[in-house]
């Protein structure tokens, strides 16, 4: 777990949101796997780390590899949420995902 997801994952827990799984595989027998997800929601978290230095998220193969893994997710049903450092240091993700785990109430 990097630390911007630990960081996440803290922020998550101390205002007791439902807690998530880590690092859940969704398509077997592919190894793909989300940062944090609520199963039961249907709702997966990605971590875009590194945005400013280039990592392998940044460039066309890795971009194109994300691409096909959040598009399988999509098709099987699942709702996507992608955070940077900014995100999560802001507290919009924190916020983003409390709304996103409300609306399972709501249908």
């Amino acid at each position: 777990m990097s630390d911007l997801e630990a960081n996440l994952l803290f922020q998550i827990r101390a205002i007791n949101l439902p807690d998530p799984e880590q690092q859940y595989v969704f398509a077997k027998p592919r190894k793909w796997a989300f940062d944090l997800c609520w199963p039961d929601y249907m709702w997966a978290v990605e971590v875009e780390g590194g945005l400013w230095l280039q990592g392998r998220h940044n460039r066309a193969q890795g971009m194109m590899k994300d691409m096909d893994k959040y598009n399988a997710a999509a098709l099987l049903g699942w709702k996507l949420l992608r955070f940077s450092a900014d995100h999560i240091k802001s507290g919009e993700a924190l916020a983003t995902i409390e709304k996103a785990l409300e609306t399972r109430n709501e249908t």
